[in-house]
């Protein structure tokens, strides 16, 4: 059984339009998960990448899990505008991280006066329920969530392992400077990351931030690429992607990232929106 993923969006905390962006992409973040070929059924977070995915259905209705890491704008904020799941006979089951009743947790960022209607207005079948940390089994595959550190609000890293072979860590918000200095000044390698990473095929990671930047990573709760990049080695994945990317970062601005971190490492990538490959 082969996981097929697409990055729908890449960008961290606001879109960023315009050209200066267009290369890399200026959606918010999300990732559609297919197996085996099919039309996605696992979605994870619906930033505005999320929109992207009714491209991918061919006009169909989305039939299918969404889980969201956590519950900051750039996760949700694409929720009422995926028109594939906001539409008669599409059947949406969305997992969050347990914090109480997930649709009245869900409304505090989707509602009057922030938002013109509460998740009820959404069309189609609408289920809405808390992730427990641990394993679960959704949409034919096996979803780990645990608890990472990341501030402002509960946060899961996502693990999803297909029944034979084939296994992705998504992590795009990550705040190891909460547990002290690591070998290399951006902070120790947490055990929960490690737990998550171990040996997957692919981490998709946050990478907001350089070292040059670890006061900003810091004060927003987010990694370095530095430490995605100690993670991954720690960890024996076999690809790093480095996810959510500045909404100031233009395109040459990552370019010359990618020079300077990716240049001859085939194990690691920057993520561009519209990307996919298997794991």
């Amino acid at each position: 059984m082969a996981l097929e993923v697409r990055l729908c969006g890449v960008r961290g905390s606001c879109p960023a339009p315009g050209h200066r962006f267009a290369d890399i992409g200026g959606n918010t973040s999300s990732v559609a998960i297919s197996v085996d070929g099919a039309t996605p059924r696992l979605l994870l977070d619906a930033g505005t990448g999320v929109t992207r995915v009714s491209e991918m259905l061919d006009g169909e209705p989305f039939d299918g899990t969404l889980v969201l890491t956590h519950l900051h704008w750039d996760h949700v904020q694409g929720l009422p505008f995926f028109k594939s799941a906001d539409r008669p006979g599409a059947a949406t089951h969305l997992l969050l991280p347990e914090q109480g009743d997930a649709e009245e947790v869900l409304e505090r960022a989707v509602s009057p006066p922030h938002f013109p209607i509460t998740p009820h207005g959404l069309q189609g079948k609408w289920s809405f329920d808390g992730l427990t940390e641990g394993g679960h089994s959704v949409e034919g595959v096996d979803l780990k969530a645990i608890d990472v550190a990341h501030k402002g609000g509960r946060t899961f890293g996502i693990r999803v392992q297909a029944p034979d072979t084939g296994s992705i860590t998504y992590m795009p918000d990550h705040a190891p400077m909460a547990y002290g200095k690591g070998n290399n000044g951006v902070g120790a390698l947490h055990d929960a990351a490690l737990e998550l990473a171990s040996g997957a095929d692919v981490l998709i990671h946050d990478g907001q931030f350089t070292h040059e930047e670890l006061a900003l990573a810091t004060e927003y709760g987010h990694a370095t690429i530095e430490y995605a990049i100690e993670l991954a080695e720690a960890a024996g994945v076999g690809r790093l992607v480095i996810t959510h990317h500045s909404p100031a970062r233009t395109d040459p601005e990552v370019a010359a990232l990618i020079e300077r971190y990716a240049s001859g490492q085939e194990s690691i990538s920057f993520a561009t929106e519209g990307d996919s490959f298997e794991a």
